[in-house]
């Protein structure tokens, strides 16, 4: 493959006239050995049957057919003239001359790359040049592009699955040439909504980013997830973020998802602002020359297309049009033999009757030799098969995320479906609507504050009517109005806009607050458009949703929410904390048929043995109601000594402590039995401020948790933000795989003052009482000993007698190295969420696998081992404060294992030390040494 380098260009070259510029063309081509003297014979008759002038300044001389004999070898040499020389009669002048001389098609990928590069502006760039390096990155420079054609749209496919649609969608692009192979690619999947996925395919060898969009004729399951379409992404790295973000967010939107599986290819097409094909009358024919349509055949295809006034358009297989008489549009298709041409010809001009010439003229090789046997390239498809699931009357397995059995009647919460108009003609109209439904909202909200019976529902709430008097919004959505939207399409699209972008990372507070958004959005919208929520069930019922956020708290009725199932989550995920935090039994990862569920069915769950039941029998109600009352009495028991030690039947003692993110709820959970704060989260001490907090107002914070300890220890893990949690206010790069970057202690050595201020915060807080210092996601060594450094300066000034200093265990490596670090530190804190995560590679909040990311894993189990091991033998204590801590299975495990401390949300408190009274420890060392035996969680589990 040829390349262009400095030595290939001849810079500040002067002619007379096109006469002087071939003879310099020909005697450089000729003294760097790639031709005889004669080629320039070749040059000036080529000259003579037509001008090789491409446009934008640039031509490409090259000889005739015949004069191929005074070819030594294939070179290209480009001569740049900044005065430029007259080409042609029209007066074109010629900035760059690319001289070819072609034995072969070599030189036609350079061709290719210069055709590519063409813009309104390239003429003057290239007359402005002043170095051949300068020139090389005019012409070889790739703009940033993306095609949305209506070609690339295909409707109605029969596919059996998503496998089946992925394949129909490259094939799509295969056949026009967008996709050579997928060899060596690594498609990205990402889910835009229940109905449609997208796939991002990057690879150098696509020559333009191309977007494709392919819809089932019926919905294919996947994931759960009932899936009308999918989008495929090719991308050369070149790919136009914008334009490809605007359409995420019009493929995201509710009125898209509906029209898919009805709409018909130009309906979405005309939806996604795509080119259009237009009903303009079309021929095809298969492309016969040997090397493809390159510069002699396609300056033959561009002069007959000249002769008609009308336009006349063509396309390689499906893709985009491009006008016919354009050398450079044609030249840049980069057609080759056995593809389709299809032209198209604008309705009522003579181009219609140029159409039957175009196709002759192709079919005899324009004016090349050709091979008559043409045979156009054919691609298969592969045909998989398809699964079912849930069987009324019969128990369907998920995840335990909250423990104790609901029965009641299901309630489908979804995202409203709003129809309003995309457009209107009044802007001015639109905008005060807009403020009437905004201030309207607001006035709601304000009395849903003034009767809440709970601090934390008046919050959410008052944040809301913050949320809604926030310039960004109300200016964001003005702008789309500005444009022609409508009040409700402005609004929706905004809101929307905003809730992906604060919910583009995997943290469940930042996912909370695009909740809160597309909450108070969907309030704007019902006063919009005059539509109503759906009543909820006013006897009790079971919440079944996607998954149930943070903000959702504010809505739920715990009177009526007898329980909640979920269709993705984890035991670690949002839904299974917040449903622990309230009492509620919950399913969650139950998978997306169970948004299949219709209202008003029968349901029956077990949040502590993880199933649900869509109609059960009367028999299996009535077993499951003696239980519900049985637990109901062992926590009505189990609440009235909350206060007492958990001390095993052997006289074991275990403290039991409780983890907290809000400085205020503290006092809330020493009253349910906590003996100690295992994990003050600080990171969200951090985020219930608007801006990074100074070590006054930190002092402030962390005294009220002091205080409200009453002289019980605080174990406070430093910030804790970074990668997939990042503070607003501290923006950070966007990377790759925020899971493994900078988070955690990496972010904090990298903010030194930030975690020295944090560290005196802490320290004058606390006044001498038991306080318990951890850093977070520490993984090598050296981390360790940077974060102590830091401390060590800190308490040179500020002194403190009463402070033990520890680290996360949540990255492999440290367990690994526990024996290292024991030497050093005070204590352990074993993060058993990201342990698990980091040891069996499973995102825990990847809605497919985070089921699998079970703490119980005996390779999870193993490193909890080692850790204890380590730690005990030199004298430190070791605690537990992932959610691990609060399950019943496994905390006769992890005592068993030795682990000195667990540390849970304030509602399992009282049932984990009833739990533990019953225990022995030497029955619990015994079940932990079997647990180590084990190969999977689920061995471990049946174990309990």
């Amino acid at each position: 493959m040829l390349l262009l380098t400095p030595a290939d260009v001849t810079m500040n070259a002067y002619a007379a006239d096109k006469a002087q510029a071939l003879a310099l063309l020909a005697k450089i081509l000729s003294d760097d050995g790639f031709t005889a003297p004669e080629y320039l014979t070749g040059l000036q008759n080529r000259e003579q049957q037509a001008s090789t002038y491409l446009g934008q300044g640039i031509a490409i001389p090259h000889g005739t057919p015949d004069s191929r004999i005074h070819i030594h070898k294939t070179g290209v040499r480009l001569v740049h003239f900044a005065d430029g020389v007259v080409w042609n009669d029209d007066g074109d002048k010629v900035y760059l001359a690319v001289a070819v001389a072609a034995k072969s098609d070599e030189h036609l990928t350079v061709l290719k790359l210069l055709t590519k590069a063409l813009s309104d502006d390239i003429a003057l760039l290239i007359k402005s040049a002043k170095t051949a390096d300068e020139l090389i990155a005019v012409m070889t420079s790739t703009p940033n592009s993306l095609l949305v054609h209506e070609r690339f749209i295909k409707t109605g496919v029969a596919a059996k699955d998503i496998d089946e649609l992925y394949l129909t969608a490259t094939s799509l692009l295969k056949s026009q040439g967008v996709l050579t192979a997928l060899a060596g690619t690594e498609p990205k999947w990402l889910r835009l909504s229940k109905a449609l996925y997208a796939v991002v395919i990057e690879s150098k060898t696509i020559n333009e980013p191309v977007f494709s969009l392919v819809t089932s004729k019926n919905p294919i399951k996947y994931h759960k997830d009932n899936v009308y379409g999918l989008v495929v992404v090719a991308s050369n790295y070149h790919v136009d973020v914008e334009k490809l973000s605007s359409l995420y967010d019009q493929l995201m939107a509710d009125d898209f998802v509906q029209t898919l599986g009805v709409a018909s290819t130009k309906e979405l097409a005309v939806a996604l602002g795509a080119q259009l094909n237009e009903d303009w009358q079309s021929m095809s024919v298969i492309l016969p020359n040997a090397h493809g349509l390159h510069a002699r055949p396609a300056t033959v295809l561009s002069n007959i297309a000249k002769e008609a006034t009308g336009e006349i358009k063509v396309a390689l297989e499906q893709g985009a049009y491009v006008s016919a008489k354009s050398l450079t549009r044609l030249l840049s298709l980069g057609a080759t033999k056995g593809q389709r041409l299809t032209f198209i010809a604008q309705p009522n001009t003579d181009a219609v009757a140029f159409l039957p010439k175009l196709v002759q003229a192709v079919e005899e090789g324009l004016g090349e030799e050709i091979d008559v046997k043409i045979t156009p390239i054919l691609q298969e498809t592969l045909v998989f098969e398809s699964k079912t699931v849930i069987v009324d009357g019969q128990k369907t397995v998920a995840t335990s995320a909250s423990g104790g059995i609901a029965d009641g009647v299901a309630y489908l919460s979804c995202p409203m479906q709003f129809s309003y108009p995309m457009t209107a003609s009044d802007p001015k109209e639109e905008l005060a609507r807009l403020n009437l439904a905004i201030d309207d909202v607001k006035e709601d909200l304000k009395l849903l504050v003034q009767n809440a019976t709970k601090s934390s529902i008046a919050q959410i709430f008052t944040a809301h009517i913050a949320l809604l008097e926030d310039e960004e919004i109300i200016h964001g959505a003005k702008d789309g109005i500005d444009e022609g939207l409508s009040a409700a399409a402005a609004w929706h699209a905004h809101i929307e806009q905003m809730a992906k972008t604060q919910s583009s990372v995997a943290n469940h507070l930042l996912a909370q607050r695009a909740a809160d958004l597309r909450d108070i959005g969907q309030k704007v919208l019902i006063q919009l458009t005059g539509q109503q929520s759906s009543h909820k069930p006013t006897q009790p019922y079971i919440l079944v949703k996607e998954d149930l956020l943070p903000s959702d708290v504010a809505n739920l009725d715990t009177e009526l929410v007898a329980g909640i199932l979920t269709a993705v989550g984890g035991a670690s995920s949002h839904s299974a904390i917040v449903a622990r935090a309230l009492g509620i039994p919950a399913v969650v990862g139950a998978g997306m048929d169970v948004l299949g569920i219709q209202d008003g069915v029968r349901l029956l769950l077990d949040g502590t043995e993880g199933w649900f039941v869509v109609n059960p029998s009367h028999e299996l109600v009535q077993a499951c109601k003696q239980r519900q009352q049985e637990l109901a009495t062992q926590k009505a028991l189990a609440d009235a000594h909350a206060l007492e030690p958990a001390i095993t039947q052997d006289g074991h003692q275990v403290e039991i402590a409780v983890n907290i993110g809000n400085v205020n709820d503290t006092a809330g959970a020493v009253a349910c039995g906590a003996e100690a704060v295992g994990l003050l989260r600080t990171e969200l001490v951090f985020m219930a401020h608007q801006s990074v907090p100074d070590i006054d107002t930190q002092v402030s914070d962390y005294n009220k948790v002091f205080d409200a300890l009453a002289g019980r220890p605080l174990v406070v893990r430093t910030l804790d933000v970074g990668g997939d949690k990042p503070l607003p206010y501290l923006p950070l790069p966007a990377e790759e795989n925020p899971f493994l970057g900078v988070r955690g202690i990496r972010l904090s050595l990298r903010q030194p003052q930030l975690l020295k201020n944090q560290l005196i915060a802490l320290i004058r807080a606390s006044q001498g009482r038991d306080l318990r210092i951890m850093f977070p996601m520490v993984g090598r060594f050296e981390e360790w000993q940077a974060a102590k450094a830091i401390l060590k300066e800190v308490r040179q000034k500020y002194t403190h007698d009463n402070l033990q200093v520890g680290i996360m265990v949540e990255v492999p490596s440290v367990a690994i190295m526990a024996h290292r670090f024991a030497k050093e530190v005070d204590f352990f804190s074993i993060g058993t969420n990201d342990l698990t995560q980091y040891t069996l590679a499973i995102d825990r909040g990847h809605s497919l696998l985070s089921k699998e990311a079970d703490g119980l894993h005996p390779a999870v189990l193993t490193l909890i081992d080692q850790t204890v091991k380590a730690a005990h033998a030199h004298g430190k204590w070791v605690g537990v404060c992932g959610e691990l801590a609060g399950d019943k299975v496994a905390v006769p495990i992890l005592i068993g294992l030795g682990v000195d401390e667990l540390s849970m949300s304030s509602s399992s408190i009282a049932m984990t030390k009833a739990l533990i009274r019953q225990l022995t420890q030497t029955e619990c060392q015994a079940l932990a040494k079997r647990a180590l035996t084990c190969t999977t969680a689920d061995e471990v589990r049946a174990l309990a």
